[in-house]
């Protein structure tokens, strides 16, 4: 399964054809530390915000396991009633996306599939992520959180969802020079 482009119909609802782009973009929806806009421009520079979204029916954890050995997002669907993951929607080069893939480890660290979200203008369908290799007792690095939480106020997400991702235990790095380039993406400038 790939972000492709092709040929299709003009009137298809962002330009999305049985999950075939018609677009030289794709639509993305970040909801760990890509939500961060220079996080993700740091990886696609074509990326721009389209707007907070929200993927009903799943739920955050941040067991996808790092290659660092850490906990990392991830998105898991859920059949109880109530349960949203807030994000971030991204329109990016579909030619940039082999980047991005690489960044996240497609194939190896995450999957993809394509979502419907809402959006406050109807519902949008995009591209996630979703973890591969998951290990309930894997943490995030502060670091991570720290990202993860940058994003989520620099895009408006909703304070009591902030909260929530908030409340996440986190570790330290060991690798105190990871953790200050890190850090140094949170600080507004």
């Amino acid at each position: 399964m790939g972000w492709r482009m092709r040929a299709g119909p003009a009137d298809c609802p962002n330009g999305h054809h049985r999950g075939v782009s018609t677009s030289p973009f794709v639509i993305y929806f970040a909801y760990g530390s890509n939500m961060l806009w220079q996080r993700i421009r740091a990886r696609v520079p074509s990326a721009r915000p389209l707007g907070s979204a929200i993927l009903h029916g799943h739920q955050l954890a941040w067991h996808k396991s790092g290659r660092d050995g850490s906990g990392k997002c991830d998105v898991v669907p859920i059949a109880e009633a109530g349960h949203a993951v807030h994000g971030v929607l991204y329109e990016i080069l579909a030619a940039e996306k082999p980047a991005l893939d690489l960044a996240e480890g497609l194939g190896v660290d995450y999957d993809e599939k394509q979502v419907e979200v809402e959006t406050r203008n109807g519902p949008v369908t995009a591209w996630v992520y979703l973890a591969m290799r998951t290990d309930p007792t894997v943490q995030p690095y502060a670091w991570y959180k720290a990202i993860v939480l940058a994003g989520a106020r620099e895009h408006g997400l909703p304070d009591d969802y902030v909260a929530r991702l908030d409340a996440a235990l986190a570790i330290d790095d060991p690798n105190a020079a990871r953790h200050a380039a890190h850090i140094a993406l949170t600080i507004d400038r």
